[in-house]
């Protein structure tokens, strides 16, 4: 993938889609990084495992303002702090949950970064359930696991430019559940420049907007 086309904005539901895709692909073959965020003004698109990294978000510099990933989908209901939403990139049938953080942290302060955001998508066509995806906006450092906890839960996340997914794939569907049970995820990650985060997404109205993408995309 040509990690030349940075992170500046996302093109609609393909962001999600391909954020999606990407991490599907890692999976199954062993957690190698797969395709990741793309950004621009041009979203993401796969690229083969270890080979071709996803385009992110310049680590910490002044970006033009991103759209939002749902720009080109179609909203199924607002539930809490979650949305559940249905696209169709490429003619095939997607469902995913999406939220934003409800507070950030980051150390030191004053950089500036791309808006981030929580995923759990559903693929159909390619046989994916409630795969979870983060974007953190930002160029992560390179080698580093980001981590994601929900109470005295925690889980590695394996990152490659601007995203980040479940390292561990057989604990994904527990995460998935552990995450309908809790108040909050609190993801932490790095970016190349050593700015530390903290995003806090409120975990009110997931349970329900999970079952909508079910009940959508069967």
């Amino acid at each position: 993938m040509n990690t030349n086309n940075l992170f500046l904005t996302f093109c609609g539901i393909l962001a999600a889609c391909v954020l999606s895709a990407a991490a599907a692909a890692q999976q199954q073959q062993q957690k190698k990084p797969a395709n990741s965020a793309d950004s621009a003004q041009q979203k993401k698109s796969s690229a083969p495992a270890d080979s071709s990294k996803k385009s992110a978000t310049p680590a910490d510099s002044t970006q033009k303002k991103s759209a939002s990933p749902t720009d080109q989908a179609v909203l199924l209901g607002q539930f809490g702090d979650w949305g559940a939403y249905r696209a169709t990139p490429g003619g095939k049938k997607i469902c995913f949950a999406l939220s934003k953080p409800t507070s950030t942290v980051s150390e030191p302060s004053g950089r500036n970064r791309d808006p981030s955001y929580a995923f759990v998508s559903t693929r159909p066509s390619e046989k994916v359930k409630n795969e979870i995806s983060v974007i953190v906006g930002y160029q992560q450092k390179t080698g580093q696991d980001a981590s994601a906890s929900i109470g005295a839960a925690k889980y590695a996340m394996y990152t490659q430019n601007d995203g980040a997914w479940i390292k561990n794939a057989a604990e994904e569907a527990q995460m998935v559940e552990t995450m309908r049970k809790g108040s909050d995820l609190v993801v932490k990650s790095e970016s190349a420049k050593g700015t530390k985060t903290t995003d806090t997404y409120s975990l009110k109205g997931i349970a329900q907007a999970l079952d909508k993408v079910a009940e959508e995309c069967k």
